[in-house]
């Protein structure tokens, strides 16, 4: 296996997640143990941060493109479904199972990594239509 095998849009996009999830993390951890705020309030101001860092990573290392307004605007909608998805599992597994709210958001960020990857490909690579656009 050579290296260039595994420069693909997957692999940059696991390495930007890495660096975005260590950053949200970051933030989280001070937000909530530092700063006392509640899991859920630290969980939602780290992801609001760690989406502009994300939007800005994602074109130009994941998919080498040139950021738009336009792309900046419909990049949250990449989100909606990880957000949605990341908080309930945070609050499932804290409330429901116990685990350390310290470790939940980790663990909730494993079942969202493949949901992003595709939303976000479609929504910066252009291949999602806007409302109102002709079809061909």
């Amino acid at each position: 296996m050579n290296l260039k095998s595994l420069n693909t849009e997957f692999t940059r996009f696991i390495f930007v997640g890495v660096i975005n999830t260590a950053t949200y993390y970051s933030i989280y951890l001070i937000l909530h143990n530092l700063l006392s705020l509640p899991y859920l309030l630290a969980h939602i101001a780290g992801f609001l941060i760690s989406l502009n860092i994300s939007f800005f990573l994602n074109c130009y290392v994941t998919y080498r493109i040139k950021p738009t307004l336009k792309k900046y605007l419909y990049f949250p909608l990449t989100q909606v479904v990880n957000m949605s998805v990341s908080t309930l599992l945070i609050f499932v597994f804290v409330e429901f199972f116990n685990l350390n709210s310290n470790i939940a958001p980790f663990a909730a960020v494993l079942f969202t990594i493949p949901i992003t990857f595709a939303v976000s490909s479609k929504i910066l690579k252009g291949s999602v239509r806007t409302a109102g656009a002709k079809r061909r």
